[in-house]
């Protein structure tokens, strides 16, 4: 069994993007297979493990998809257009490494377009939008290409090893959002079956939440919880240009608590719990508010008949980009924080968190 640190780093280079989480599942699989737990999948490919049968049933959740594209259609020449799965901003894409899964393994590539010296001065003005890109993988031909094993449909994963920067608390790699989520996922199990808890414990691992919270959705309906718990990545608002009331999260400041998203208002005693909590532990945290995007655990609060629920973060650099960046401090925390969080779950408190004013 991978210890926290290995166990995110293998989940942030195995590739995953929207559809096409395979890999993602085997990895968590494995884990949760031999903390000894009850493992099912949903009809769309989330993976669910149950820990006991007694006591309330409390989800905890993290998304296995990241952020990638799909092979479109192979140009006559050899070039490869692309679609978007998930947010991309167009002006992180030109010149980045991408690994295209086709049927042969992986084959490396990169995203272009017209160099600078060839566009008029209109053009220069203008930032080139992803329609006008390509992938070149050192075709000539569209045969080339289909002899490489590559189709239209085949997933395209950004290239970007996790790493340990000049700062040892600090790590940048591809698809922190949100393999973080789910290795806090896991983390909070291992903590728990030895410390007990007083509850049916579900860990999830959903699928396509960057192209809709779908997973979140057929997950929700499959467990039925009486308390969801969704682990993201928060936007770390701590660099040049960045106004704090856009993001106030900030690196190695502890784990974020989402007081709102586009998809949630969070249970406000499941929220304050999630406070009181961290008071107790002398755990730093932070707290956001995200505007622009939606959460699991919007999707997960909407199970049959209301499921109370709350977001947690991590707070990364650059997401929905090909490199981001974690102080894995924040990441431990969460995991402490989260573990403490399901322990105070018991029946009676779960009614409190449940009743309606």
């Amino acid at each position: 069994m991978k210890d926290s640190l290995s166990l995110l780093e293998t989940l942030c280079n195995a590739p995953g993007v929207s559809g096409f989480e395979g890999d993602i599942q085997a990895i968590m699989r494995e884990e949760l297979s031999e903390l000894e737990t009850e493992i099912v999948t949903d009809n769309l490919g989330s993976i669910i493990a149950r820990d006991s049968d007694k006591g309330p049933r409390i989800l905890v959740a993290g998304h296995m998809d990241e952020i990638g594209f799909m092979v479109r259609l192979i140009t006559k020449q050899g070039f490869i257009r692309f679609s978007a799965l998930g947010g991309w901003w167009d002006q992180v894409l030109l010149s980045q490494r991408v690994a295209i899964y086709g049927s042969k393994g992986p084959i490396i590539g990169i995203i272009g377009s017209k160099p600078p010296h060839v566009l008029s001065e209109e053009e220069r003005k203008k930032p080139v939008e992803k329609q006008e890109m390509f992938i070149d993988v050192g075709a000539f031909s569209d045969n080339e290409v289909i002899a490489m094993g590559i189709q239209p449909g085949d997933p395209i994963v950004p290239v970007s090893p996790f790493t340990c920067m000049g700062n040892e608390d600090m790590y940048i790699g591809k698809a922190l959002d949100n393999r973080v989520g789910c290795a806090i996922c896991i983390e909070t199990l291992k903590i728990l079956k030895n410390t007990g808890h007083p509850n049916q414990l579900y860990i999830a691992g959903t699928v396509q939440e960057e192209v809709g919270l779908r997973g979140a959705q057929t997950a929700g309906t499959l467990v039925e919880p009486d308390i969801a718990l969704a682990f993201e990545v928060a936007i770390a608002g701590d660099t040049p240009g960045i106004d704090e009331n856009k993001a106030q999260a900030k690196l190695g400041k502890g784990p974020v608590i989402f007081l709102l998203d586009r998809s949630l208002i969070p249970n406000l005693r499941l929220r304050d719990l999630a406070f009181e909590t961290a008071k107790e532990m002398g755990i730093e945290y932070q707290v956001d508010i995200m505007e622009g995007g939606s959460t699991d655990a919007g999707r997960l609060s909407l199970v049959k008949s209301g499921v109370p629920s709350l977001c947690i973060g991590v707070p990364v650099r650059y997401i929905h980009s090909h490199t981001g960046v974690i102080n894995i401090q924040d990441y431990y925390k969460a995991i402490e924080l989260t573990s403490a969080i399901v322990s105070k779950l018991d029946a009676e408190n779960v009614a409190l968190i449940k009743k309606v004013w």
